[in-house]
């Protein structure tokens, strides 16, 4: 059955929460032929390494901490796996979509990297988390910037 919710137009990107990016890209290179030069990542204010890459129109990030106490080493050690770590799901107006997740009774959690609660500018959009999961998989909305929008995001500093 196809949802009816008119805020998510589709996935964005999936995030996997990982050990070692570089080997989990290994492993994506030798079964699913992603390019094995894909670069690995340094994002040093959420210190994260992540590869990015696409696969059948969907990016994938492959997300290490750096940290023994960092937001993907936490989640690993909590389930004791990597695994899928969070969906993000693009939105043609994230305020509408908080809205709408609110009134069902979701509540929003923090930004780790940038400690904000509630929409907030990242390098591709503004981005909100969701302090509720589905299924163990965390939910983050994003509305992409238009080109004129990320001209203005240029100024601000993100992940």
């Amino acid at each position: 059955m196809k949802s009816d919710n008119p805020n998510v137009r589709g996935i964005k990107h999936m995030a996997f929460a990982v050990r070692d990016a570089k080997k989990a890209l290994e492993a994506y290179a030798r079964f699913l032929h992603v390019p094995e030069d894909t670069e690995v990542t340094v994002y040093p204010k959420s210190k994260n390494r992540v590869a990015l890459f696409y696969l059948g129109g969907i990016e994938y990030q492959l997300c290490e901490s750096m940290e023994p106490d960092g937001r993907f080493a936490k989640w690993i050690e909590a389930r004791k796996a990597e695994g899928l770590h969070h969906i993000c799901y693009e939105v043609d107006d994230i305020d509408a979509a908080l809205a709408h997740a609110e009134a069902q009774g979701a509540e929003l959690r923090i930004c780790q990297p940038c400690q904000v609660y509630g929409s907030h500018p990242h390098p591709e959009g503004w981005v909100a988390f969701l302090d509720d999961e589905a299924g163990g998989i965390e939910i983050e909305f994003m509305q992409v910037y238009t080109p004129e929008q990320l001209q203005e995001y240029e100024a601000y500093k993100g992940i």
